[in-house]
């Protein structure tokens, strides 16, 4: 299936991406690089959403969710975000209110009812029972966006049930530059130099 539903007049299929912003932030400073991001070693969001569309072949919705509990929005990371054809979700709580993983369970529980396939940029264990119900509808590709070795291990009975992993860096091609990661390389997939 390339994009269009078999029967005529019915609506295209999509792909749902569902970016934890805060979550991939997090992990690429504190994991990765034991430091807050410069600017230059952050994902390139229009690359995630070009691989999202090509994954599967067919059109992407892409949703980025932010944590605006203080009142305010990075507006130019906003302004970004919709140049590159993302829709901005600002979600607003109480102190100490995970309104990123909330917004997103409700939309993953929300897709569950509708046609279409989801990528969730996120490494949090929060999402797999909701990732769970979307993957055990008939059809549906269901894949999860981040570093292999910093994805929560409660994926794990997922991906025996059909759940796609893509490291961001390696699959997806998201960074400008080579990054600081020691994990397992595959011998077929090692190109030496990446290291020279």
């Amino acid at each position: 299936m390339v994009g269009v539903s078999d029967s005529p007049g019915a609506p295209q299929r999509v792909t749902y991406l569902l970016v934890d912003g805060e979550n991939i932030d997090a992990t690429l400073g504190m994991s990765v690089l034991g430091r807050r991001p410069s600017p230059g070693e952050r994902p390139r969001w229009d690359r995630v959403r070009d691989f999202a569309e090509q994954a599967w072949g067919q059109p992407v919705r892409a949703l980025f969710f932010l944590n605006a509990t203080s009142g305010s929005m990075p507006m130019s990371f906003v302004q970004a975000l919709l140049a590159m054809d993302y829709r901005p979700i600002p979600l607003a709580g109480g102190p100490g209110e995970k309104v990123v993983d909330l917004g997103i369970q409700r939309t993953l529980d929300a897709i569950a009812d509708r046609p279409g396939d989801v990528l969730l940029a996120s490494h949090d264990g929060d999402f797999t029972a909701h990732l769970r119900q979307v993957l055990e509808s008939e059809g549906r590709r269901v894949g999860l966006l981040g570093f292999r070795e910093f994805v929560s291990s409660t994926f794990n009975d997922l991906v025996t049930r059909g759940l796609q992993v893509f490291d961001l860096e390696d699959h997806v091609n998201a960074f400008t530059e080579v990054l600081p990661r020691v994990r397992v390389i595959p011998l077929a997939d090692f190109d030496p130099e990446r290291y020279l």
